[in-house]
């Protein structure tokens, strides 16, 4: 299952390709994990080094990044062209 292809609705907006005869209610935990990789980032609040930060992870929990500040992960997410999602 590709599910990085991007297809143009009739409005412009990216779809997902999703394959002929998939059903969701039977998604490997594999696929669960790879949805949405690509496009969302979650932003989640962190102590490093002693100091308070934002973590940037991807959908699938792998960390991208640190941030000094939230409105700078939020940033960073949109200018990679991903979605922003928080978790507190």
């Amino acid at each position: 299952m590709d599910i990085n292809t991007p297809n143009q609705a009739d409005d412009g907006a990216e779809q997902l390709a999703v394959p002929v005869g998939f059903n969701i209610r039977h998604i490997s935990a594999e696929q669960l994990a790879e949805l949405g990789v690509a496009r969302i980032a979650y932003v989640k609040p962190v102590e490093f080094n002693g100091a308070q930060g934002f973590a940037i992870h991807a959908a699938n929990g792998t960390p991208m990044a640190l941030a000094a500040d939230r409105d700078v992960a939020i940033a960073l997410i949109m200018q990679h062209e991903m979605a922003p999602a928080l978790v507190h």
